[in-house]
């Protein structure tokens, strides 16, 4: 990381602070997020909760297309935590690695139907270039037969993962081993963002 007092933060704090322990005395490797998560948790607490709500909280979009959601717009911003930690999260979901790789390479020409490959083309426009964004494109989801509240749902994926991709990378959280990856893919699968630290805690993961 890019912030050795966050990293080696001498007294952590919350349930990340706890977990982190655990693990290193596992010999297991740490996702370094959770060095930020744990550095002032009386801010992050709000933004776990809000992730378990945005991710996993009723929605018309499905948790394993919000998790796609999350690993296409980490991967257009090139943050290589992100893109790996979601990616094997809709990968998990879906039971499709080829389908989850196939939409972060190429979505247009990935075995998704129409309606997605819109969605995902303005999800796209709004990270690289949203102040392009127009009414017409809304208007054009509406008509592929996306209502308001799947559009509402899929812009709050997309900007929260464009504010964790640059918290990630500007924070200078480092790549892990596919090994890791798929721990963590293990642990947000099963039980999502709000329990996954109570959910390592009980099975190492």
């Amino acid at each position: 990381m890019y912030l050795p007092q966050v990293e080696r933060n001498p007294d952590p704090k919350g349930d990340y602070a706890s977990l982190i322990e655990m693990l290193r005395g596992m010999g297991a490797e740490v996702p370094q997020i959770m060095h930020l998560f744990a550095f002032k948790p009386a801010a992050t607490q709000h933004l776990r909760s809000l992730t378990q709500e945005v991710m996993r909280g009723p929605s018309p979009l499905t948790p394993k297309f919000r998790e796609l959601i999350a690993a296409f717009v980490s991967t257009r911003n090139q943050c290589k935590f992100c893109s790996g930690s979601h990616i094997a999260v809709a990968a998990k979901l879906y039971e499709d690695d080829d389908l989850v790789d196939a939409v972060v390479k190429d979505f247009r020409s990935a075995p998704i139907t129409d309606a997605e490959k819109l969605l995902l083309a303005y999800l796209e426009k709004l990270t690289l270039a949203p102040s392009t964004t127009q009414a017409e494109d809304v208007d054009a989801l509406r008509d592929a037969g996306w209502t308001d509240e799947a559009i509402y749902d899929a812009v709050t994926v997309c900007a929260m993962f464009n504010f964790y991709n640059r918290w990630i990378d500007g924070s200078g959280v480092q790549d892990m081993s596919a090994e890791g990856y798929a721990r963590s893919a293990n642990r947000l699968a099963t039980a999502g963002y709000a329990g996954s630290t109570a959910k390592a805690g009980s099975n190492g993961q």
